[in-house]
């Protein structure tokens, strides 16, 4: 037994109906268009703001920018073509008469019964899309999400993958991240610790370094690495026959390691050419 009696009216029901399928098309159209077209522009926009500000286009930023766009692009495609896919099925069925309250009613039932098994599913994809949105780390960075810290290798609406520093791949649910820490985002700083004897002049030191710092500075390979001229701290401590100068400076994201070692390095060959001598050993306990 049919619940319901179909209407159907020649030519008026099939010309409603054909019309209904091509103005969705044409709506897709457009709006999948206007997607594609907002994230092309948006990435354009970034490169053209980080040029205006005198900031380096690196590809790495570049491309991640462009990830993140991308994946809000689909998002926002996936989501237009479901509306429109339900808008145009409604539309068809009202014209064809049949009543859409009971359909509604049972379909809100069948979603919450729905909604009720998959919640971690729908937490999972939440969490990505406001990662996502609020940029909180892309491909490339090095992060810490409590149950995992490495190299974020991809980012998904439903799951992060990352690499230790052991090459352990790992899987993280989104939904399960609780806080990121985030050491590539915008800046990273180099702090360097250097150890000389304590009887040294600490105010020659603290000048033979200043120039070390300021070499490294002037150098081109190492003025794009280095957002701002290492600064020499001062005396960080004195104990047990050494003295430790420190050095700071700000890098760019993940740039850190490589400067320490730079200035570590120069640091040592200008402290041997000026006589400074290194701590002293301490003599071993008595062995009873």
């Amino acid at each position: 037994m049919v619940p319901y009696a179909i209407e159907w009216n020649w030519p008026e029901t099939p010309l409603v109906i054909l019309v209904t399928l091509v103005a969705a098309l044409v709506g897709r159209w457009l709006l999948i268009r206007a997607i594609r077209r907002a994230s092309d522009l948006a990435v354009d926009r970034a490169r053209r703001r980080r040029e205006a500000q005198g900031a380096s286009t690196e590809p790495l930023y570049l491309a991640r920018y462009a990830a993140r766009a991308a994946t809000m692009g689909s998002l926002l495609r996936s989501l237009t073509n479901a509306v429109i896919a339900v808008l145009t099925v409604l539309t068809i069925l009202a014209t064809l008469g049949v009543p859409l309250t009971p359909l509604l009613a049972s379909a809100g039932v069948g979603g919450v019964a729905l909604g009720i098994g998959a919640q971690s599913l729908v937490r999972d994809y939440l969490a990505g899309i406001f990662m996502i949105v609020e940029d909180q780390y892309g491909v490339g960075d090095l992060v810490d999400l409590g149950e995992a810290t490495g190299t974020v290798e991809d980012v998904g609406l439903r799951v992060t993958r990352l690499r230790d520093g052991d090459g352990q791949v790992w899987y993280i649910r989104n939904g399960e991240i609780v806080r990121v820490g985030n050491q590539s985002q915008g800046w990273s700083t180099a702090t360097l610790d250097i150890p000389v004897d304590s009887t040294e002049d600490s105010a020659r030191v603290i000048e033979i370094l200043s120039r070390v710092a300021a070499a490294v500075h002037a150098d081109p390979d190492w003025a794009k690495v280095l957002l701002e001229e290492p600064r020499v701290v001062g005396v960080q401590s004195v104990e047990a026959g050494r003295m430790t100068i420190r050095i700071v400076a700000k890098t760019q994201p993940n740039q850190q390691g490589s400067v320490q070692r730079e200035l570590l390095d120069r640091a040592l060959h200008a402290l041997k050419e000026a006589g400074i001598r290194g701590p002293r050993a301490l003599p071993s306990p008595p062995t009873l």
